[in-house]
This record gives C-alpha cells, sequence and structure tokens, in this order.
C-alpha cells in the first residue's frame, strides 16, 4: 500500500500555469506506476497522464499533451503535473493515484485496485 498527500490545487486565471504535487510513501516498489486524474462536476472522471516511475517513461492523454507533462522526482518520492495554457474547461477536481503497473498506464485508466489521494481543487477562470 502507498500513501498519497497532493498539494498546489488553486485558483487562477485562463493562460497560466499550475503546479500539482503528490508526495508518496509506502511500498512504491510495488505501485510504481503512477497518474494524475480529473474530475469536473456532472462529469465522469478522465485520466490526465500517467507513467512508469522506473523508467520515466510517460503517457499523457491525446487531448491534454500539448500543455500538461507529468513527471516523478527520485529523490523526493514526487509526482509532479506541469499545467501550462490552463482553460476554464480544465476546473476540475485532481487526484494523483498509485499502483502496479498494467494496460491502464498507457491507456490513462483507472488503476486496478489503485491507491488514491484526497483529490485537489484547481480552478481557472477567464
Amino acid at each position: 500500500q502507498v500513501r498519497l498527500v497532493e498539494s498546489g490545487g488553486g485558483s487562477v486565471q485562463a493562460g497560466e500555469s499550475l503546479r500539482l504535487s503528490c508526495k508518496v510513501s509506502g511500498d512504491i516498489y510495488e505501485n510504481s506506476c503512477m497518474g494524475w486524474f480529473r474530475q469536473a462536476p456532472g462529469k465522469e472522471r478522465e485520466g490526465v497522464a500517467a507513467m512508469y516511475t522506473r523508467t520515466h517513461n510517460t503517457h499523457p492523454a491525446d487531448s491534454m499533451k500539448d500543455r500538461f507533462a507529468i513527471s516523478w522526482d527520485n529523490a523526493e518520492n514526487t509526482l509532479y503535473l506541469q499545467m501550462n495554457s490552463l482553460k476554464p474547461e480544465d476546473s476540475a477536481i485532481y487526484y494523483c493515484a498509485a499502483g502496479r503497473c498494467g494496460s491502464w498506464v498507457a491507456a490513462v485508466a483507472t488503476p486496478p485496485s489503485g491507491s488514491w489521494a484526497q483529490g485537489t481543487q484547481v480552478t481557472v477562470s477567464s
């Protein structure tokens, strides 16, 4: 099991940038694939990006790959999501998750039996 604690959400203007952090502790070796997901009010949760933390191989969702980037800091055991050129439609609760590596990573799908952070609100105003 792993524990994930997010930080970095907030309110910004359209066009600005924001970086989310997700501090991970526990059995990272067994849960070495991680991802970011988001859910807006009235919408289903969608994958933003996922990655293999051992190889730093990343898989961003096609719709966001030009603006969002996922990364992992080995020294800090922290997952990041850099979000640039934010739009009002990016407003949502963002979650980081960790799990055993599998096909969900390339698909940026929900990790089976994954561990989740508490979520952080991102609000983008026009």
